[in-house]
């Protein structure tokens, strides 16, 4: 293809994109662009480690053992909620965040930059369940080319899930005992 056909075909696809960003959003601001390079990114994310994968000729398990479902999925719970809410990680979200207030025990409230390119990241960086595709791929890239060390660190994680939810249940107790 010539030069001239190459910039006719990036210009098409560019008018397309904005077209299509107009009729999705209609009145609403909403970072497409910034959506499909996230896509993109967690794409070559995946298919990086599962690259590796392949490389060090680690087999793949028939099926997940449920241990390690049930391990992966609290372990991912703790970490997505550490790395998008957790008041001691904020300086990780700050470039891409503006703080609001506290929300909820040792956890921030905090709202995505309007700025392009920032508004994707933050709305990353703030959201647990946009998060926790990131850390649940994470983990299963680890427990397939490091599985011992990726299990002591979910078995980790998991447990400071399990004293959360035992540091809530006793506020909640005691809140309850001296409030009658």
């Amino acid at each position: 293809m010539s030069t001239s056909t190459d910039r006719l075909l990036g210009r098409r696809a560019q008018a397309f994109l904005r077209r299509t960003g107009r009729t999705y959003a209609g009145t609403n601001e909403r970072p497409l662009r910034g959506y499909l390079a996230a896509m993109t990114a967690f794409g070559a994310y995946t298919a990086g480690w599962a690259t590796l994968v392949r490389l060090r000729g680690r087999p793949l398990p028939d099926r997940p053992q449920p241990w390690d479902v049930l391990l992966t999925s609290v372990a991912t719970f703790r970490l997505s909620r550490l790395i998008s809410k957790a008041s001691v990680t904020s300086p990780l979200r700050a470039p891409f965040t503006t703080y609001v207030g506290p929300q909820g025990p040792a956890e921030l409230h905090e709202e995505a930059r309007p700025e392009t390119g920032r508004d994707t990241v933050g709305e990353l960086m703030t959201c647990p369940f946009c998060m926790s595709v990131w850390v649940a791929s994470t983990l299963t890239a680890g427990q397939l080319l490091w599985p011992r060390a990726t299990r002591a660190a979910m078995g980790a994680a998991t447990a400071l899930a399990g004293a959360d939810a035992l540091q809530l249940a006793y506020g909640a107790l005691v809140s309850k005992a001296t409030d009658s």
